[in-house]
């Protein structure tokens, strides 16, 4: 079992940054990637980012927000950080993180996760 939170969410002016942190508990050993996917009412949870474990793969972050997003890891403390840089208020969401612990070819989609977060919102005023 893996348990993962989320945390740093907030209101925030449109160009300002937030870097939201997922921490995981449990048996952590077991995961192999770290996705960040985003969902507004009414609409299907969107990919942001993943980090995965092995060099063969790496990070990947959605064509729409790359150049302003970016993933990153702390193994000491079993957190992963997305990084939000230039916010603008369509990225205002629900920020959720999510753990793969069985071994998929893809990390980019909400199908690839085994267990997740509840969630932190990010508001962005204009």
């Amino acid at each position: 079992q893996v348990h993962v939170v989320e945390s740093g969410g907030g209101l925030v002016q449109a160009g300002g940054s937030l870097r939201l942190s997922c921490a995981a508990s449990g048996r952590t050993s077991s995961i192999d990637a770290v996705g960040w996917f985003r969902q507004t009412p009414g609409r299907e949870r969107e990919f942001v980012a993943a980090i995965r474990w092995g060099s063969r793969y790496g990070n990947s972050v959605a064509e729409s927000v790359k150049g302003r997003f970016s993933i990153s890891r702390d193994d000491v403390l079993n957190t992963v950080y997305l990084q939000i840089n230039n916010l603008r208020p369509e990225d205002t969401a629900v920020y959720y993180c999510a753990a793969q612990t069985r071994f998929r070819t893809t990390a980019d989609h909400s199908w690839d996760y085994d267990y997740w977060g509840q969630g932190t919102q990010v508001t962005v005023s204009s």
